[in-house]
């Protein structure tokens, strides 16, 4: 029988916190001017309508109103904020 444990590995360990990207408000759901509703690096969703885009790629609402995504071609999404009625 050992008397010693075996010894692990001190190499590992270490791990970075997330940046919580991704979108932050859905298709449908309703936005109050100001409210971000992606977080990203760089263009992997573009803004439409009512929407606006910050130094670091990051999508806010202009206006309140209500998320909506939408396919652009082939490759491209965008996303507008259809305003609300009133």
């Amino acid at each position: 029988m050992a008397h010693k444990k075996g010894q692990g590995s001190t190499r590992n360990g270490r791990d970075s916190n997330g940046q919580r990207r991704g979108v932050k408000l859905f298709a449908g759901q309703p936005a109050r001017a100001g409210a971000i509703i992606v977080r990203q690096l760089g263009t992997r969703i573009h803004p439409g309508k009512n929407v606006g885009m910050g130094r670091d790629y990051t999508i806010f609402a202009k206006v309140d109103g209500t998320v909506h995504f939408e396919r652009v071609g082939r490759d491209k999404k965008r996303v507008s904020i259809l305003p609300a009625e009133g």
